[in-house]
């Protein structure tokens, strides 16, 4: 379905992929935010946000028969790419909890602002589900 693409004599990249070849069913999941199913925050802490919005694209997927495993890219928008680093061992903990051990292509960007006041991480995904 997809290959990982790592360049002769690069190290190895962690917690995500250098680049990722794919075939099949395209599927694009809108920026997701910490809310729940009734778009309401239950909390406004960092790493919760982004376990409920990593949980939001489990949930988005599974509409198209896919699931985390088909994930092959990633964009983290940030409000406080400080916090991010900071709570690294935390993120990684709740990514796989939810996501697994499925390392895709992935961006971090620090950003002013989201549109809902009260998001602290909004992330969007394409996956491909093999034919």
């Amino acid at each position: 379905m997809w290959k990982v693409l790592q360049p002769p004599g690069w190290v190895p990249a962690k917690g995500y992929a250098n680049g990722i070849a794919a075939r099949g069913q395209q599927v694009f999941v809108a920026g997701m935010i910490g809310w729940n199913a009734q778009a309401q925050f239950e909390t406004d802490d960092f790493v919760a946000q982004c376990k409920q919005a990593l949980q939001n694209i489990v949930d988005t997927l599974a509409c198209a028969d896919a699931g985390p495993e088909h994930m092959v890219r990633m964009t983290w928008y940030v409000k406080d790419k400080r916090e991010y680093l900071a709570r690294g061992r935390e993120l990684g903990k709740v990514y796989q909890e939810v996501i697994g051990r499925h390392f895709p292509v992935m961006t971090l960007v620090q950003v002013v602002d989201l549109v809902e006041d009260r998001a602290q991480v909004e992330i969007e995904v394409t996956a491909v589900v093999p034919d």
